[in-house]
C-alpha cells in the first residue's frame, strides 16, 4: 500500500503485530481516524520469524486478541507460530484495519500540536501516537569475555530456525527462560547439547500455562495499584512453562543445566574452576530489549532504557502511548491475551485527549 507525504490523522500506530492490531481494533471501535505502520512485508508481526517448533504457552481460546477468538489448531492443544500468523492475518482483514506495509519509521518528532512520524514512505502527522514495535527487533547479547575470539558459529534466538542445521554438532544453548528451554528441547535429540543457565532452571508446575500466568500477572498489578503487598507475580512461580516438548525432553533427562560459564575460548567455553566445553555453535537465548530507537527524537528515555509511563501513557509526552513491551506497559501486555486490556485503555485515553484538544 503506497502513501502520500504529510498525511494528517488522529492516531498513528507504529507496528502491525499483535499489539498494533489490538490497538487498531479499539481505535476503530471509538471511531478515530488512524493508520498502522508496519515494517514487515506481510502480516503476523514477529511470529513470522520464529523457529519452526515454537508453541504458544496457552490453548488457542486463551491466546486471543479482543473481539475474535483464535480458532483451535487441528491436532495441537498449543498452536504453533504458523497458526498465529494465519490468525493475525485474518484478524487484520476481518476488521479492515488500515495497515500500511512495508513502512519503516525513522523517528517521531514534536511538530506543534502534532507528532510527526518520519518514515521511508513519507511523513504522517498525528495528534497521538501508539508505539507497538515490541522487542524482537532488538535482541540482547550479554558482554561475556571472549565472545569475539570464538571460532564457531554464534547466533541469537532470532536467528534459530530448527535442529536440522545442528544435527551431530556440539551446541551450547545459553538461557534459562522459555526460549532457552524450548530451543534446548528442540536440539536435545539430534545434537550434542550443553544447556547453560545463570541459575538453576525453575520449571513451572506442569498444569500451569498462559491462562494462569495472565491471571497471576493481572492480580499482581491490581495489588500494587491498591497498595497491597507485592506477591511477586509470575516470577514467584518459576521461569519456564512446561509446554509438551519441554516436558518430554525434561522427563527424558535431556534438560540438565550447567552453570553459566565465565568466558569463551576459540574452541568453546571455560569455567573458572578449569572446566571447559568445546562447541561448534553457541545459541544465545538471552532475551530482548524494547525496540524504541524511533522515539529517540522525543528525548524520553529513562532508567534501563525504559520510557517512564503511567499505564501506557508516556509521562513526559501525553500524546504518546507505549503498548506491548512487557509489564511496565500493562500486565502481560507482551502476550496475545494480555495486550487487549492495555490496548483498550490506551485507545480510551487517546479519545479523551483528542476530545479535550478539539
Amino acid at each position: 500500500m503506497t502513501v502520500t507525504v504529510d498525511v494528517t490523522v488522529d492516531v498513528v500506530v507504529i507496528g502491525g503485530g499483535q499489539s498494533g492490531l489490538a490497538a487498531g481494533y479499539h481505535l476503530r471501535r471509538l471511531g478515530l481516524d488512524f493508520v498502522v505502520l508496519d515494517a514487515q512485508s506481510g502480516p503476523g508481526g514477529a511470529w513470522q520469524h520464529t523457529w519452526d517448533s515454537l508453541r504458544l504457552f496457552s490453548p488457542a481460546a486463551y491466546s486471543s486478541l479482543p473481539g475474535r477468538m483464535m480458532p483451535p489448531q487441528e491436532g495441537a492443544t498449543y498452536p504453533d507460530a504458523r497458526h498465529v500468523v494465519a490468525y493475525l492475518a485474518d484478524y487484520e482483514q476481518r476488521y479492515e484495519l488500515p495497515v500500511h506495509r512495508p513502512v519503516r519509521v525513522a523517528g517521531v518528532h514534536r511538530d506543534g500540536e502534532f507528532l510527526r512520524v518520519e518514515t521511508d514512505r513519507g511523513a504522517w502527522r498525528a495528534r497521538a501516537v501508539v508505539s507497538a514495535t515490541g522487542t524482537w527487533g532488538r535482541p540482547f547479547l550479554p558482554a561475556v569475555p571472549g565472545r569475539e575470539v570464538f571460532l564457531g558459529r554464534q547466533l541469537h534466538t532470532v536467528d534459530y530456525r530448527g535442529p536440522r542445521d545442528f544435527a551431530g554438532r556440539r551446541v551450547i544453548v545459553v538461557g534459562g527462560g522459555n526460549s532457552g528451554a524450548q530451543v534446548a528441547a528442540d536440539l536435545a535429540y539430534e545434537s550434542d547439547l550443553t544447556w547453560v543457565t545463570l541459575r538453576e532452571p525453575r520449571f513451572l508446575p506442569d498444569d500451569i500455562d498462559g491462562r494462569v500466568l495472565f491471571d497471576v500477572a493481572t492480580a499482581r498489578r491490581r495489588a500494587l495499584d491498591e497498595g497491597r503487598t507485592d506477591s511477586g507475580g509470575v516470577a514467584s512461580l518459576g521461569d519456564i512453562v512446561a509446554v509438551p516438548p519441554v516436558r518430554e525432553a525434561r522427563d527424558a533427562g535431556y534438560l540438565k543445566a550447567s552453570p553459566m560459564f565465565d568466558r569463551l575460548t576459540p574452541t568453546g567455553v571455560a569455567w573458572s574452576d578449569g572446566m571447559t566445553a568445546d562447541a561448534d555453535a553457541i545459541i544465545w537465548c538471552t532475551g530482548f530489549r524494547p525496540a524504541l530507537s524511533h522515539l529517540a527524537p522525543l528525548g524520553l528515555r529513562g532508567p534501563r532504557g525504559h520510557i517512564p509511563t503511567d499505564g501506557t501513557r508516556a509521562l513526559a509526552e501525553p500524546r504518546l502511548h507505549l503498548l506491548g513491551y512487557g509489564d511496565w506497559t500493562g500486565p502481560a501486555s507482551a502476550t496475545l491475551i494480555g495486550v487487549g486490556r492495555p490496548a483498550r485503555d490506551a485507545a480510551r485515553e487517546i479519545a479523551a485527549l483528542l476530545r479535550t484538544a478539539s
